[in-house]
């Protein structure tokens, strides 16, 4: 698979990284259900088995427990893969997730994660969200310190915008921005440019929009989805939204069908199709998941194609401005 530099560092990324938002399981205000631990570190064997090079996880995904999963998986690898995590988001005893950015929190959360992850250095460490906005300063300049004590090899940030990028730049090189972008999502495509420019990579998550862009959500699979799973409570997949964001997927299958492909493939293949994308964090639970995306790797799209795709979200667009 090829590889494509992030930024100005020297991490090459192959196209696809692997994501374990799922892998925390679920009982967490932002849970995807339950999750079979061994299943995970399966399918995590399986992603750099095809090729992966970069798992990106975070503290808060599971309160902790997806971390300790790649930590899990990680063991008695001859070849580990490039290893991104996160900060800013806390919680306390009773599980209520809030935000940190002071200096102390975060020397202590990259404490925690190298502990949980069982690594000696994180390859990418990013703020999770730019929250509380007054001490994203802070922050930043504790993940700096991070780097200069080599507990941390790049910072980047997620969530972010262009205003609050300058803000921080001052303090120390970003390597990355970690957004969400997809054909349902795409807010930061203004912001491009300026990565561009600047030498930011992008690595985008979300980019099949949490399976809604698969082709695989019905309305009556949204209405099995276990009681802990935080999609239930997302307006893309509720009414009066969610019938129009079903309608636009059924009119990909032509597209995909042109490409003897799949709408995951395709998906994932939009969302890498502008050149300052780096390469797009895929979620996976199963190895099954994770065979079936990562042809997008390879998977051109043509312009033609393309601008048929910003078509029909135009006329998605349009209809979500009458409801």
């Amino acid at each position: 698979m090829e590889t494509r530099q992030l930024g100005k560092s020297d991490l090459y990324l192959t196209p696809i990284g692997l994501g374990t938002w799922a892998m925390g399981g679920g009982d967490w205000a932002f849970g995807w259900g339950p999750q079979d631990d061994e299943v995970s570190i399966y399918t995590i064997h399986k992603a750099i088995d095809l090729g992966i090079n970069w798992i990106d996880t975070a503290p808060v995904y599971g309160l902790g427990h997806s971390e300790e999963v790649v930590g899990r998986a990680l063991k008695g690898l001859s070849a580990k893969p490039y290893i991104a995590t996160k900060c800013s988001r806390v919680w306390d005893s009773d599980g209520k997730i809030g935000s940190n950015l002071s200096k102390k929190n975060i020397l202590k959360e990259a404490d925690d994660s190298l502990r949980r992850l069982g690594v000696d250095v994180i390859d990418l460490y990013q703020i999770h969200w730019p929250n509380p906005k007054d001490q994203i300063e802070e922050g930043w300049d504790a993940v700096a310190r991070l780097i200069q004590a080599g507990k941390v090899r790049y910072g980047g940030v997620s969530n972010f915008s262009v205003q609050q990028i300058e803000r921080i730049q001052p303090i120390h090189p970003i390597t990355s921005l970690q957004p969400p972008y997809s054909m349902l999502k795409c807010w930061i495509e203004d912001s491009l440019p300026f990565c561009k420019e600047n030498q930011i990579g992008v690595i985008p998550y979300s980019p099949m929009q949490k399976g809604l862009l698969t082709g695989k959500i019905t309305k009556e699979r949204i209405e099995s989805l276990s009681a802990d799973d935080h999609r239930k409570n997302d307006p893309m997949f509720q009414e009066p939204e969610l019938s129009i964001n079903l309608e636009f997927v059924d009119r990909l299958h032509p597209i995909a069908e042109k490409y003897g492909t799949t709408l995951s493939q395709l998906a994932v293949a939009w969302t890498l199709f502008r050149p300052e994308i780096t390469g797009a964090i895929v979620g996976g639970r199963c190895p099954d998941q994770i065979e079936e995306v990562v042809g997008a790797a390879g998977f051109h799209l043509y312009k033609d194609d393309y601008d048929e795709i910003e078509q029909l979200l135009d006329e998605r667009k349009k209809r979500l401005q009458t409801i």
